[in-house]
């Protein structure tokens, strides 16, 4: 990739206005038009087999961010996940993110929590719900499932705070033009199963029958690269090994390479960790 493309550019409120509502307008055109036959059936009884099941902390301290919008933020994932927990992705179906939960708005009880935007974040009316969007993804990417559209922010907001999981192994999510969508290429139904618990936000994708592979997702040439307009860019490569129920390695994929400009400072961050 060309990095000279990350530059940030100023552009208007009218400009993005504009943007949006292009983007916007496109995206509704596309769910009545395109190909794409979109999951809708739910079911609250859960498959038998647990493909893969993850986890992540609800409230976490983020430098400079009142707890108000991690609490708002809980709030927000308890609606959004009853419009998606239990959905069945039958074969050769698509799930997309935003055309189950819907726009977030104030009469389905949405409040305002953190968005992300341009480099800083600000309070905004369903903020957090990337954090679901993040864990589908990485949910999805221990599955035979294949992941169609993801999209990830441009910046590296804030520094790692006990990361478990490679950089850059989210999926953001923006209604409705930054959707997080998945093909269901194989013979078998998936379900989506979501909860919260007092401390997390927990996902399943279950399955009629068992597991025949397992997955381990890994990153390579992490780097941290002075930008030549200031700054530093971070990089790296997502990569899976898959392996068959006698662990034996049938593949390594390459899934997705990361760029983002850094809006701290890494070298500071590194000796504060350090001391």
């Amino acid at each position: 990739m060309d990095i000279t493309k990350l530059r940030p550019k100023r552009r208007s409120r009218i400009r993005i206005f504009i943007g949006k509502y292009y983007f916007t307008l496109k995206r509704y055109f596309a769910w009545i038009f395109d190909k794409n036959k979109y999951a809708k059936e739910k079911q609250l009884e859960n498959f038998p087999h647990i493909i893969h099941k993850h986890q992540t902390l609800l409230l976490r301290k983020l430098r400079g961010v009142d707890m108000w919008y991690q609490h708002n933020k809980i709030k927000n994932l308890e609606i959004a996940i009853k419009q998606i927990n239990g959905i069945i992705i039958k074969p050769g179906e698509t799930f997309s993110y935003w055309k189950l939960i819907g726009k977030p708005t104030k009469k389905k009880g949405y409040v305002d929590g953190m968005v992300l935007y341009y480099g800083n974040f600000k309070k905004g009316l369903g903020g957090g719900l990337c954090q679901l969007s993040n864990l589908i993804y990485w949910l999805t990417l221990h599955t035979p499932l294949t992941i169609t559209e993801r999209n990830r922010h441009s910046y590296d907001v804030f520094p790692d705070s006990n990361r478990t999981q490679p950089f850059g192994s989210g999926a953001t999510c923006a209604y409705n033009y930054l959707d997080l969508q998945i093909k269901n290429d194989t013979d078998q139904p998936f379900q989506l199963v979501l909860s919260l618990t007092n401390t997390h936000l927990v996902g399943e994708w279950r399955a009629i029958s068992p597991p025949l592979y397992s997955y381990k997702i890994y990153e390579k040439e992490h780097q941290i690269i002075p930008a030549y307009w200031g700054g530093y860019i971070r990089h790296n490569v997502i990569h899976r090994k898959i392996f068959n129920r006698q662990n034996q390695l049938l593949d390594d994929e390459f899934v997705v390479e990361n760029y983002a400009i850094m809006m701290y400072e890494p070298l500071l961050e590194q000796n504060a960790e350090s001391n």
